[in-house]
Protein backbone atom coordinates (compact mmCIF):
# COMPACT_ATOMS: atom_id res chain seq x y z
CA UNK A 1 0.00 0.00 0.00
CA UNK A 2 2.71 2.27 0.69
CA UNK A 3 4.42 1.52 -2.36
CA UNK A 4 1.18 2.05 -4.17
CA UNK A 5 0.42 5.72 -2.72
CA UNK A 6 3.74 6.92 -3.47
CA UNK A 7 3.81 5.42 -6.64
CA UNK A 8 0.49 7.75 -7.39
CA UNK A 9 2.17 10.41 -5.70
CA UNK A 10 4.82 10.55 -7.98
CA UNK A 11 3.10 10.35 -10.91
CA UNK A 12 0.96 13.45 -9.82
CA UNK A 13 3.65 15.11 -9.00
CA UNK A 14 5.73 15.12 -12.21
CA UNK A 15 1.81 15.43 -14.37
CA UNK A 16 1.34 18.74 -11.96
CA UNK A 17 4.86 19.71 -12.79
CA UNK A 18 4.56 19.00 -16.96
CA UNK A 19 1.29 21.39 -16.51
CA UNK A 20 2.89 24.10 -14.19
CA UNK A 21 6.06 24.26 -16.44
CA UNK A 22 3.59 25.66 -19.52
CA UNK A 23 1.28 27.92 -17.04
CA UNK A 24 4.63 29.11 -15.72
CA UNK A 25 5.24 30.23 -19.87
CA UNK A 26 1.54 31.48 -20.02
CA UNK A 27 2.63 34.17 -17.13
CA UNK A 28 5.76 35.07 -17.47
CA UNK A 29 5.09 38.85 -19.17
CA UNK A 30 3.22 39.36 -15.68
CA UNK A 31 4.62 41.23 -13.19
CA UNK A 32 6.94 38.70 -10.09
CA UNK A 33 4.11 38.67 -7.54
CA UNK A 34 1.39 37.60 -10.19
CA UNK A 35 3.98 35.22 -11.79
CA UNK A 36 4.52 33.81 -8.17
CA UNK A 37 1.52 33.40 -7.15
CA UNK A 38 0.62 31.38 -10.09
CA UNK A 39 3.67 29.21 -10.12
CA UNK A 40 3.46 28.49 -6.18
CA UNK A 41 0.22 26.90 -6.33
CA UNK A 42 2.14 24.02 -7.77
CA UNK A 43 4.10 23.46 -4.15
CA UNK A 44 0.70 24.15 -2.44
CA UNK A 45 -1.21 21.39 -4.58
CA UNK A 46 1.88 19.16 -3.51
CA UNK A 47 1.64 19.35 -0.07
CA UNK A 48 -1.97 18.96 -0.22
CA UNK A 49 -1.58 15.32 -2.42
CA UNK A 50 1.07 14.67 0.42
CA UNK A 51 -1.56 14.75 2.75
CA UNK A 52 -4.53 12.75 1.27
CA UNK A 53 -2.41 10.24 -0.22
CA UNK A 54 0.76 9.94 1.11
CA UNK A 55 -0.64 11.01 5.08
CA UNK A 56 2.14 13.14 5.48
CA UNK A 57 0.98 16.61 7.44
CA UNK A 58 3.25 19.40 8.86
CA UNK A 59 3.09 21.57 11.89
CA UNK A 60 5.11 25.11 12.11
CA UNK A 61 6.17 26.75 15.44
CA UNK A 62 7.52 30.35 15.42
CA UNK A 63 4.85 32.09 12.61
CA UNK A 64 5.15 34.48 14.90
CA UNK A 65 8.75 35.41 13.81
CA UNK A 66 7.88 36.27 10.37
CA UNK A 67 8.58 39.63 9.95
CA UNK A 68 6.68 41.86 7.38
CA UNK A 69 9.52 43.34 5.83
CA UNK A 70 12.00 40.93 3.45
CA UNK A 71 14.31 38.57 5.01
CA UNK A 72 17.11 35.75 4.22
CA UNK A 73 15.78 32.24 5.15
CA UNK A 74 18.92 30.00 5.91
CA UNK A 75 17.13 26.84 5.96
CA UNK A 76 17.77 23.20 6.55
CA UNK A 77 18.32 21.24 3.26
CA UNK A 78 17.32 17.19 4.26
CA UNK A 79 14.63 16.31 1.66
CA UNK A 80 12.39 17.80 -1.25
CA UNK A 81 9.45 18.52 1.10
CA UNK A 82 11.19 21.88 2.00
CA UNK A 83 11.26 23.13 -1.28
CA UNK A 84 7.66 22.87 -1.51
CA UNK A 85 7.02 23.86 2.09
CA UNK A 86 8.39 27.01 2.39
CA UNK A 87 6.52 28.49 -0.63
CA UNK A 88 3.57 28.01 1.67
CA UNK A 89 4.91 29.83 4.64
CA UNK A 90 7.04 32.38 3.82
CA UNK A 91 5.96 35.59 1.59
CA UNK A 92 7.07 35.49 -2.13
CA UNK A 93 10.88 34.82 -2.24
CA UNK A 94 13.28 33.25 -4.79
CA UNK A 95 15.69 31.04 -4.18
CA UNK A 96 19.69 30.78 -4.64
CA UNK A 97 20.19 27.41 -6.79
CA UNK A 98 22.75 25.81 -8.94
CA UNK A 99 22.25 26.98 -12.21
CA UNK A 100 22.07 23.48 -13.69
CA UNK A 101 18.39 22.93 -12.56
CA UNK A 102 17.43 25.34 -14.74
CA UNK A 103 17.91 22.99 -17.87
CA UNK A 104 16.10 20.69 -16.66
CA UNK A 105 12.72 20.14 -19.20
CA UNK A 106 9.65 21.57 -17.75
CA UNK A 107 10.72 21.75 -14.13
CA UNK A 108 13.43 24.25 -15.27
CA UNK A 109 11.19 26.38 -17.14
CA UNK A 110 9.17 27.10 -13.35
CA UNK A 111 11.91 27.25 -11.46
CA UNK A 112 13.48 30.39 -14.01
CA UNK A 113 9.94 32.16 -14.37
CA UNK A 114 10.56 33.11 -10.38
CA UNK A 115 14.01 34.95 -10.83
CA UNK A 116 16.35 32.55 -9.31
CA UNK A 117 19.82 33.43 -8.36
CA UNK A 118 21.07 30.25 -10.12
CA UNK A 119 24.74 29.93 -9.73
CA UNK A 120 27.64 28.20 -11.26
CA UNK A 121 28.77 26.64 -7.92
CA UNK A 122 32.34 26.20 -8.96
CA UNK A 123 33.06 29.60 -9.53
CA UNK A 124 34.48 30.45 -6.23
CA UNK A 125 34.81 34.09 -5.34
CA UNK A 126 31.91 34.89 -8.64
CA UNK A 127 29.33 33.05 -7.38
CA UNK A 128 29.30 34.79 -3.99
CA UNK A 129 29.84 38.17 -5.17
CA UNK A 130 26.57 36.90 -7.95
CA UNK A 131 24.41 35.98 -4.68
CA UNK A 132 25.76 39.59 -2.74
CA UNK A 133 24.80 41.23 -5.94
CA UNK A 134 21.21 39.78 -7.13
CA UNK A 135 20.30 39.17 -3.74
CA UNK A 136 20.60 42.69 -2.62
CA UNK A 137 18.40 43.70 -6.06
CA UNK A 138 15.85 40.77 -5.04
CA UNK A 139 15.32 41.99 -1.46
CA UNK A 140 14.88 45.28 -2.55
CA UNK A 141 12.73 44.58 -4.70
CA UNK A 142 10.51 43.27 -2.11
CA UNK A 143 11.71 39.50 -2.60
CA UNK A 144 12.78 36.86 0.19
CA UNK A 145 15.74 35.09 -0.87
CA UNK A 146 16.15 31.65 0.34
CA UNK A 147 19.53 30.02 0.72
CA UNK A 148 20.27 26.31 1.81
CA UNK A 149 23.67 26.88 3.96
CA UNK A 150 24.47 23.04 3.22
CA UNK A 151 24.94 23.35 0.05
CA UNK A 152 22.81 20.18 -0.92
CA UNK A 153 20.14 17.46 1.02
CA UNK A 154 22.23 16.31 3.87
CA UNK A 155 20.63 12.74 5.02
CA UNK A 156 18.59 13.25 8.98
CA UNK A 157 20.52 12.78 11.90
CA UNK A 158 23.59 14.54 9.76
CA UNK A 159 24.30 18.43 9.51
CA UNK A 160 26.68 19.41 6.56
CA UNK A 161 29.30 22.05 6.35
CA UNK A 162 28.06 25.76 5.98
CA UNK A 163 28.58 27.69 3.07
CA UNK A 164 29.09 31.61 3.43
CA UNK A 165 26.66 32.79 0.68
CA UNK A 166 23.70 33.62 2.86
CA UNK A 167 25.35 35.61 5.50
CA UNK A 168 27.49 37.17 3.21
CA UNK A 169 24.39 38.51 1.66
CA UNK A 170 23.03 39.75 4.63
CA UNK A 171 26.65 41.03 6.33
CA UNK A 172 26.80 43.01 2.71
CA UNK A 173 22.86 44.30 3.01
CA UNK A 174 22.16 44.22 6.40
CA UNK A 175 18.92 42.34 5.80
CA UNK A 176 18.00 39.99 8.63
CA UNK A 177 18.65 36.51 8.50
CA UNK A 178 15.60 33.98 9.30
CA UNK A 179 16.80 30.42 10.44
CA UNK A 180 14.36 27.12 9.61
CA UNK A 181 14.96 23.31 10.63
CA UNK A 182 12.48 20.88 10.28
CA UNK A 183 12.36 17.24 10.09
CA UNK A 184 11.23 16.49 6.79
CA UNK A 185 13.48 13.66 5.81
CA UNK A 186 12.20 11.74 7.92
CA UNK A 187 8.73 11.44 6.20
CA UNK A 188 10.54 12.13 2.15
CA UNK A 189 14.12 10.80 2.39
CA UNK A 190 17.11 12.00 0.32
CA UNK A 191 16.98 10.07 -2.78
CA UNK A 192 13.62 7.76 -1.47
CA UNK A 193 11.31 6.96 -3.56
CA UNK A 194 8.62 5.84 -0.47
CA UNK A 195 6.90 8.60 1.20
CA UNK A 196 5.86 7.97 5.12
CA UNK A 197 2.72 9.14 6.65
CA UNK A 198 3.33 11.23 9.95
CA UNK A 199 3.81 15.02 10.84
CA UNK A 200 6.87 17.15 10.02
CA UNK A 201 8.01 19.76 12.36
CA UNK A 202 9.01 22.86 11.14
CA UNK A 203 10.33 25.63 13.10
CA UNK A 204 11.20 29.39 12.21
CA UNK A 205 13.80 31.08 14.49
CA UNK A 206 14.12 34.57 15.66
CA UNK A 207 15.52 37.08 13.16
CA UNK A 208 19.42 37.30 13.67
CA UNK A 209 20.87 40.51 12.37
CA UNK A 210 24.63 42.39 12.63
CA UNK A 211 25.05 44.26 16.60
CA UNK A 212 27.82 43.92 18.87
CA UNK A 213 28.00 40.73 19.46
CA UNK A 214 27.64 39.83 15.91
CA UNK A 215 30.03 42.01 13.71
CA UNK A 216 30.40 39.40 10.40
CA UNK A 217 29.60 37.06 8.28
CA UNK A 218 31.14 34.25 9.97
CA UNK A 219 29.53 35.21 13.15
CA UNK A 220 26.01 35.24 11.48
CA UNK A 221 27.06 31.48 10.34
CA UNK A 222 28.27 30.37 13.71
CA UNK A 223 24.66 31.66 14.84
CA UNK A 224 22.51 30.22 12.64
CA UNK A 225 24.47 26.99 12.53
CA UNK A 226 24.58 26.92 16.63
CA UNK A 227 20.70 27.24 16.12
CA UNK A 228 20.29 25.00 13.96
CA UNK A 229 22.26 22.00 15.45
CA UNK A 230 20.00 22.80 18.73
CA UNK A 231 16.77 22.51 16.81
CA UNK A 232 17.49 19.09 15.06
CA UNK A 233 18.97 17.78 18.35
CA UNK A 234 15.65 18.20 19.63
CA UNK A 235 13.54 17.30 16.33
CA UNK A 236 15.22 14.20 16.20
CA UNK A 237 16.65 13.15 19.47
CA UNK A 238 19.92 13.14 19.20
CA UNK A 239 22.43 15.77 18.12
CA UNK A 240 23.23 15.38 14.67
CA UNK A 241 26.90 13.89 13.38
CA UNK A 242 28.75 15.68 10.63
CA UNK A 243 28.38 15.36 7.33
CA UNK A 244 31.16 13.23 5.60
CA UNK A 245 32.79 14.23 2.98
CA UNK A 246 31.24 13.50 -0.73
CA UNK A 247 34.22 12.10 -3.27
CA UNK A 248 34.91 15.46 -5.02
CA UNK A 249 36.06 16.86 -1.37
CA UNK A 250 32.41 18.43 -0.72
CA UNK A 251 30.00 18.19 2.04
Amino acid sequence: MQFARSLLFASLHAVTAVLFSFISLLVWPLPFNWRYKVVSQWAILNLWLLKVICGIRYEVEGRENIPDEPCIIMAKHQSTWETLALQAIFPPQVWVLKRELLWIPFFGWGLASLNPIAIDRGAGRKALNQVIEQGRSRLASGAWVVIFPEGTRIPTGQMGKFGMGGAFLAAETGYAVIPVAHDGGKSWPKHGFLKYPGVIRLVVGDKITLDEQIEKASDINKNVYQWMEAQMTQLEGKKPDTAPLRKDGNK
